[in-house]
């Protein structure tokens, strides 16, 4: 079969930024998963997305689908003809539904019989014909959001388009797409080359848009080119270039053709806190800022240019002009906010709603100090210093500098902390409040910090689960999820001894001495413990540690998360060992014996007397050995030696199973050894319930 290469690039308005990478993404595979569903081949396939253009190069397709071989079976033959020979009605319809005589259908022999069947080849269908409804299909189905319509056509697509083209080899597929006739002309950049290109193959695209029409159409290409450059750049003015991969693939999407210069603003700016500057610069001009080797912010910006000027002093200069009166901007609402302590500020947070039901920020910032002090205390830090983060941890929240960069909020409380001369552990916990803000973030630095951080979250997700209204399949307004797993990590990689049903308590309690009614009830606790330990599932998932492992532990349901990590780690480590699946097993049989024991009181202990059997005695030895060993070492939490010093056990729990009847005749010795089989399940049950791994 033949293959040709195949361009299709469809060319408009400037596309949103943001969303390049993603409609690039979706387009692309749009097209091959339908190229794939269609049975045409292809060597490989090169995708190119631009701020005005989204293109894909698909080389070496085929130039038809295959043909198919059709067999359709029929009614068998003895209902196909009767007794003399003529076709029946159901031969006859049968022919018709396939568009043939009785006479042009074949007979197909069996192990069950003889069948009527239809055969035939049905021609593959030209790749050209196919592929217009394959590209249209695959843009009427890219992720976006709101559609928009221009001038008087009732075309709607994320911008405005002027230009498509669509090539098999060097033959233009004729089609109309998006309202537009499909050719070979692709145009340039919109300063450096703004006409129309005729690009005579596919394999010539990339080549021709770079050459001719000053355009990088690979993304790739010209995300690695800026960050080139902005390294080399910085590295002139002295420094180093901060390089944050969400702004490099935005200011990717931005330009076509990009050329790094570097600017500078005033040092009288750098009295700024240095994360409003570089918030300035980032979010609304998209510089990159430039640092010493000590960490320190230069007064120096890399913005990266659209076009290669003759004269770039012009760009630099404009640019330095657009920056000046936003920073000074930032330095007015820094100068402003001092003024104003932050205890003053937190007046302010009364008429500000958190949430209708649950009362206003300020009420939250009470509820957040006793609970901070509370855990603080608990851990053996300092209380005041808790109570003292808490009360201002919403303050900087009406402040000018985060009214303007959200941002900002906690980070600029830390700074207004020190200005107003609060400890250095309280203004550390006004920044540290909101770790993690995203997986994988740092945690708070000091117990302080921990203690509001983990507060503010346990505040929030017990109160919204108190109004009824948790997270429902996608929806989490409140995202208690991401909350939960802050919790979460932030007591687990610190190793805090902290007890979530006792938090949770405690914010429950802060909620009622505010007057507030909580609607969820009394098993609000163990609703909100429940959910808070599930978010262990997804965790160990990204860890590799089988969920049996995670629910074995869960059924416990212990309710320290330090404590739940180091059984499962535990549990997981055991379930490895040679001895685990034996165990498992038997501690399953166990779990069934006696579900099944029904009303009959099982003993605590074991009667030596009642033993007759060698198998049940040396059992019993075991296990009193076994838990005189793992006794003090369960004390101490040491879960994955406890587990390894129960492994033994193995040998005297199969000989037991092998030898022993339990259900034996006497009461009294089948209830002896339920009671044996009970000792058993209580010695692993310290740690988890292994009969689920």
């Amino acid at each position: 079969m033949s293959q040709k290469d195949f361009l299709v690039e469809l060319g408009t308005e400037e596309l949103p930024p943001k969303a390049l990478k993603k409609l690039s993404n979706a387009f692309t595979q749009g097209i091959i998963d339908r190229l794939k569903n269609a049975q045409l081949s292809f060597d490989s396939f090169e995708a190119f997305a631009a701020p005005r253009r989204l293109a894909l190069l698909v080389k070496g397709l085929d130039t038809a689908q295959p043909d198919q071989q059709l067999e359709r079976r029929g009614p068998a033959v003895k209902a196909a003809f009767d007794a003399e020979g003529k076709a029946t009605r159901a031969a006859e319809g049968f022919a018709r539904s396939n568009g043939v005589t009785v006479d042009q259908l074949e007979k197909l022999e069996t192990d069950k019989g003889a069948w009527l069947v239809y055969r035939a080849v049905q021609q593959g269908s030209a790749t050209t014909e196919l592929l217009p409804e394959i590209v249209s299909q695959s843009l009427n189905e890219l992720p976006i959001p709101k559609r928009m319509r221009w001038g008087a056509r009732r075309t709607e697509f994320v911008r405005p388009v002027h230009w498509l083209v669509m090539l098999m080899g060097e033959q233009v597929i004729d089609c109309e797409i998006l309202g537009l006739k499909s050719g070979s002309q692709t145009r340039g950049h919109r300063f450096h080359a703004n006409q129309p290109m005729t690009i005579s193959q596919p394999a010539d695209y990339q080549s021709l848009l770079k050459e001719q029409g000053k355009v990088m159409a690979l993304f790739e290409e010209r995300r690695d080119i800026i960050k080139n450059q902005v390294t080399e750049v910085a590295s002139k003015l002295g420094g180093e270039a901060v390089i944050d991969e969400d702004l490099l693939d935005e200011v990717t999407a931005l330009n076509e053709w990009p050329v790094a210069l570097s600017g500078r603003f005033d040092d009288e700016f750098l009295e700024v806190p240095a994360e409003a500057l570089i918030s300035s610069m980032k979010e609304h001009q998209k510089y990159f800022h430039v640092v010493s080797g000590e960490g320190k912010l230069l007064p120096h910006f890399i913005t990266i240019s659209n076009i290669q000027s003759q004269q770039p002093e012009h760009v630099v200069s404009g640019n330095e002009r657009v920056i000046r009166p936003r920073l000074a901007d930032a330095k007015f609402f820094f100068d402003t906010d001092k003024k104003t302590s932050l205890e003053a500020r937190r007046e302010t947070l009364k008429p500000i709603v958190f949430q209708a039901d649950l009362g206003s920020l300020f009420n939250k910032t009470d509820r957040i100090a006793k609970l901070a002090g509370f855990i603080a205390k608990q851990e053996g830090g300092q209380e005041p210093l808790a109570v003292r983060a808490g009360e201002l941890c919403k303050s900087d929240l009406t402040s000018e500098m985060v009214l303007e960069f959200p941002e900002l909020q906690g980070i600029m409380g830390q700074y207004y902390g020190a200005n107003d001369g609060e400890a250095e552990e309280v203004c550390q916990a006004l920044n540290e409040q909101y770790m993690p803000r995203f997986a994988g973030d740092e945690l708070p630095s000091n117990l302080t910090g921990c203690a509001v951080a983990i507060a503010d979250k346990i505040d929030t997700i017990t109160g919204i689960f108190g109004i009824n209204q948790p997270p429902s399949g996608n929806k989490d307004p409140f995202a208690l999820r991401r909350a939960t797993l802050g919790v979460l990590r932030i007591i687990v990689e610190k190793k805090l001894d902290l007890d979530l049903r006792d938090l949770i308590n405690q914010a429950i309690e802060g909620y009622k001495s505010q007057g507030v009614e909580l609607p969820a009830g009394e098993k609000l606790t163990e609703t909100v413990l429940d959910f808070m330990l599930e978010r262990f599932r997804s965790w160990y998932q990204d860890e590799q540690i089988p969920v049996e492992v995670f629910l074995s532990v869960k059924a416990l349901k212990p309710s320290r998360p330090f404590d739940f990590d180091q059984r499962v780690k535990a549990v997981h480590s055991f379930s490895q060992m040679t001895e685990a699946e034996t165990l498992a097993a038997a501690n399953k049989r166990v779990s069934n014996i006696l579900a099944k024991a029904g009303d009959l009181v099982i003993p605590d202990s074991v009667d030596p007397a009642l033993m007759a059997e060698a198998a049940e005695k040396d059992l019993a030895a075991a296990l009193a050995d076994s838990k005189e060993k793992v006794a003090p070492i369960l004390e101490q939490r040491q879960y994955a030696v406890a587990m390894e010093n129960l492994a033994p056990l193995k040998d005297s729990v199969d000989r037991f199973f092998d030898e022993v009847l339990v259900n034996a005749e006497d009461q009294q010795v089948r209830l002896n050894r339920y009671a044996l089989l009970k000792q058993l399940r209580s010695l692993f049950l310290h740690v988890a319930d292994i009969s689920l791994l």
